[in-house]
Order: structure tokens, then C-alpha cells, then sequence
């Protein structure tokens, strides 16, 4: 192992010759890659091209000096997207307004002076937009989905205090009232302001699967270690799945942990507002667990489980570990 380290040839040779861990995690990556390529034609109910192009847009609209044109090398194949999914007509609502609502903000803010690309882009995406709005004439909205400024965003009166309250109220529980059922609604109203958690390009590549049967709420729990000694008393669940196939690039490859990890932090945030207690289990990149799951939820090769979220009200009487944190004179380092 010290020598195979020194360099990335030997580290390779390494993980292709003596030790077989990433091998699971390759081919999650390339059929990822595979299928990102073929949703470029094959569009479900959400587009990861379509949305990082239009969150790309967005930053472009915000820049100080804003550019007269800008987007020249991807606007193109912005709008062929669009028209794609005008044509389809399976993408969410709220994803079409949002991408129509920023095309016709970029177009009426650029000028485009002669530059082909983006003249051919504004041509193919008026006629996309005429059969879109055609189709949503009895739409009505109060607003845009287009930048908008700080001073006039929703502001809230939660104090530092406050705050801190709410997170030090946030424990890790394992001991449920096994009395109260916990509602689907409510896990789908924590998943609601989970989805409003920050994501690279806006892509939230990730699925929220949850039950609120018992039995099925322990069977998927046992499947990895961490849950040993409480997992009989766990009455719903939520397994956090990451989606390779937002990406089609290898560089991308671990945003999929850093964005279902932002939103799993709101969710538990969210569950204490609504009173239900969570404890996130950490999900080891073991072979034997990962078939297990994969059979359990049904996942193809591109979908990652990334964590377990045993939810419940909590048992009064259960005693929770104190975890000490470390202060933050320890953690930040001034550079």
C-alpha cells in the first residue's frame, strides 16, 4: 500500500489489480454518464441539461456589468432542449415555467448583434415558445421565476438564538413512541423544505424514498450496520438516493453527497418543526449492503443510497447520546 501511494499509476494499479472497491462505484459512474446522454432525447419529468443551462443563464443575468451577450457556446443547445421538452411534454410545470421565464428574460436583455448562434437560438426558441404558451394559455402566475433582488426576498424574524435553539433541539434519536403513527403527509411536507435546500446548478440530483410502514420502515433498516440494537423500534424511514445520471462528466462525480447532503440537513431541520425526531445512519460503501438495497428499492446501476433517516416522534423516556461537538475555535482556520 506505501509504495502503490508514491504515484496515480501505482494507485491504479493498485484498485485494478489487488483491490477490487471502486469497481462498484466505476460502473455507477459511467451508466450514469450512459444514461445522462440519453436524456438528452429521452426526456422523463425533469431535464438535467435544461436545468443546469437555465440556472447558468441566471448567474449570467445576475453578473456585475451584466455582459450585452453572453452564453454564446451553450444557449444554442439551451433552446434545442427546450423545444425537445416543449415537444415531449413531460417535464414538471414548474421546471418549464422557470426555463421559459429565464429564455425570455436573457433574450430581452442581450443584444445580439449579428452573432449567428444566438440569432439562430432566439429563433428556435420563439417558435418553442409559441407552441408552450399555446398549450398553457389559462396559465396565470403573479411572477416570474427570473432573478430577483435581495432587498425584495422573503426575510424571516428567526433570531441567532432562535436558531441555535432549533438546532440543538435537533438530536440524533433512536428510541420512537411506537403509539404514534407517523403520517406520509408529514414526510412529505419535510421533503418540501428539503427541496429548497442549495444545489449545484440547481440539478437536485437526488429521491427522497420513504415508508411509514413499520415493518417495511425495519426491514431497510437493518440492511446497514449502524443501526444494530434499535432498529426493531423504528416506525417510518427515508433513504436518501443519489442520481449519477445528472452528470456527464466524471468531475461531478461526488456532487451527488454534497447536494443530497444540504437537503438532508433541512429535512431533519424541517422533521423538529413538525415533531417528528430523525437520526441520520451512515451508509458504508459495502458490496453485500448495496445489493441488498438496491433489490429493496428497486435501483439501477446509476442510483446511490447515500443516507438512512429512521423518523418517528420520539419516546420521552429514550436517552439520546450528548456528542459533545467540537467548538469553533477548533474547526475554523483564517486564511
Amino acid at each position: 500500500v506505501h509504495t502503490c501511494s508514491k504515484t496515480r499509476f501505482l494507485s491504479s494499479l493498485y484498485y485494478f489489480a489487488f483491490n477490487s472497491s471502486f469497481k462498484r462505484e466505476n460502473q455507477s459512474v459511467l451508466h450514469g454518464k450512459h444514461l445522462n446522454k440519453e436524456s438528452l432525447t429521452q426526456v422523463g419529468r425533469s431535464s438535467a441539461l435544461l436545468r443546469r443551462n437555465i440556472h447558468r443563464l441566471e448567474k449570467g443575468l445576475i453578473m456585475r456589468p451584466r455582459r450585452e451577450i453572453f452564453a454564446k457556446d451553450y444557449i444554442l443547445e439551451t433552446v434545442e432542449q427546450f423545444k425537445r421538452c416543449v415537444a415531449l411534454n413531460t417535464i414538471e410545470r414548474n421546471e418549464m415555467e422557470w426555463a421559459y421565464d429565464v429564455l425570455t428574460e436573457y433574450f430581452d436583455s442581450i443584444i445580439i448583434n449579428g452573432e449567428k448562434s444566438v440569432e439562430k437560438a432566439y429563433h428556435i426558441f420563439s417558435k418553442a415558445s409559441s407552441v408552450y404558451l399555446e398549450r398553457n394559455r389559462s396559465l396565470s402566475k403573479d411572477f416570474k421565476f427570473i432573478p430577483y433582488s435581495r432587498e425584495s426576498s422573503l426575510q424571516s424574524n428567526i433570531s441567532y438564538e432562535e436558531l441555535k435553539k432549533l438546532f440543538l433541539q435537533r438530536r440524533s434519536v433512536r428510541w420512537f413512541d411506537q403509539d404514534k403513527k407517523v403520517e406520509a403527509q408529514s414526510l412529505m411536507d419535510a421533503i418540501e423544505l428539503a427541496s429548497l435546500a442549495p444545489s449545484a446548478c440547481n440539478r437536485q440530483p437526488f429521491k427522497f424514498y420513504f415508508t411509514v410502514d413499520q415493518n417495511k420502515a425495519r426491514e431497510i433498516a437493518k440492511i446497514p450496520m449502524g443501526t444494530a440494537g434499535f432498529a426493531d423500534n423504528i416506525v417510518a424511514l427515508i433513504v436518501i438516493v443519489g442520481d449519477l445520471s445528472y452528470y456527464p462528466y466524471e468531475r461531478d462525480r461526488h456532487v451527488i453527497y454534497i447536494d443530497a447532503s444540504l437537503a438532508a440537513m433541512q429535512l431533519m431541520l424541517a422533521l423538529e418543526t413538525l415533531g417528528l425526531s430523525s437520526c441520520p445512519v451512515n451508509w458504508p460503501d459495502i458490496e453485500s449492503f448495496e445489493v441488498k438495497m438496491e433489490k429493496k428499492l428497486g435501483l439501477t446501476k446509476n442510483l446511490r443510497p447515500i443516507i438512512l433517516l429512521p423518523v418517528g416522534y420520539a419516546d420521552l423516556t429514550g436517552l439520546i447520546p450528548s456528542s459533545s461537538k467540537k467548538s469553533s475555535s477548533e474547526l475554523a482556520v483564517q486564511i
